[in-house]
C-alpha cells in the first residue's frame, strides 16, 4: 500500500512541475499562479502549498527538474576544455527558449523575494559554483593553474560576464563569447615556471 501512495505522490509532484513549466511557457512567469497550476494539474492548491511555499519555489524546482545532469563537469585532464564544455552546456540550457526566458524571470523574482533568492542559491547557484571550484582545485593541484591563484575569484570572473550579458544587456550567450571569456581568464591563470 505504501508503494502505491509513494508512487502516486511522485506522479502528482511530476505532474505539478510539468504543468508549471507548461503554463510558464504559455503565459510567462509574471502571470503564473498556484491556482492556475492546481486547476490545470487537477489538484487542490493546498496540495501544491504542502510541497512548495510559494510560486517562486515551485517554479525553481520545476526548472531544476530539467536536464540537471547536463551541468555535471567532465574531467578530461584539460581544465580549459572541461570548462568550455560545461559552460557551453549551461548556456544551451539556460539561455535558449523555453528555459532561458523562464530562468531570467526567476532571477527577477529572486531579486524581489528573499525566499526565492535563498532557494535559488541553495539549490542551483551554490551547487554549480561548488562543482566549478572543485574542478578548478583539481586543475590547480595537477599544476594546470598557478598554485596561488584565487579560485573564488576565477569563479566570479567566469560567471559574472555571462550573467551580465544575459540579464543586464540582454545579448545572446554564444559559444564564441564563452570561449573569449575563458581565453581571457586563462591568459592570467596559466602556470608559470
Amino acid at each position: 500500500m505504501t508503494d502505491k501512495r509513494g508512487s502516486r505522490a511522485t506522479d502528482r509532484t511530476e505532474a505539478i512541475m510539468r504543468t508549471t513549466l507548461e503554463l510558464g511557457k504559455e503565459i510567462g512567469y509574471a502571470k503564473l499562479s498556484i491556482e492556475a497550476v492546481a486547476a490545470r494539474a487537477g489538484v487542490g492548491k493546498h496540495t501544491i502549498y504542502r510541497r512548495w511555499s510559494s510560486k517562486g519555489a515551485l517554479f525553481l524546482d520545476s526548472l531544476l527538474s530539467l536536464n540537471k545532469s547536463d551541468l555535471d563537469y567532465p574531467d578530461t585532464g584539460d581544465i580549459v576544455a572541461d570548462l568550455r564544455r560545461q559552460i557551453h552546456a549551461a548556456i544551451e540550457l539556460l539561455d535558449r527558449p523555453p528555459v532561458g526566458p523562464l530562468y531570467r524571470a526567476l532571477i527577477g523574482e529572486a531579486l524581489l523575494n528573499p525566499q526565492v533568492a535563498a532557494a535559488l542559491n541553495d539549490h542551483f547557484i551554490t551547487p554549480q559554483a561548488e562543482k566549478t571550484l572543485a574542478r578548478l582545485k583539481v586543475a590547480r593541484d595537477q599544476g594546470q593553474l598557478s598554485p596561488g591563484f584565487d579560485l573564488d575569484l576565477a569563479m566570479d570572473i567566469l560567471s559574472g560576464p555571462l550573467y551580465f550579458r544575459a540579464l543586464i544587456v540582454q545579448e545572446p550567450l554564444t559559444h564564441e563569447y564563452v570561449d573569449r571569456v575563458i581565453e581571457a581568464l586563462f591568459t592570467g591563470m596559466e602556470s608559470r615556471p
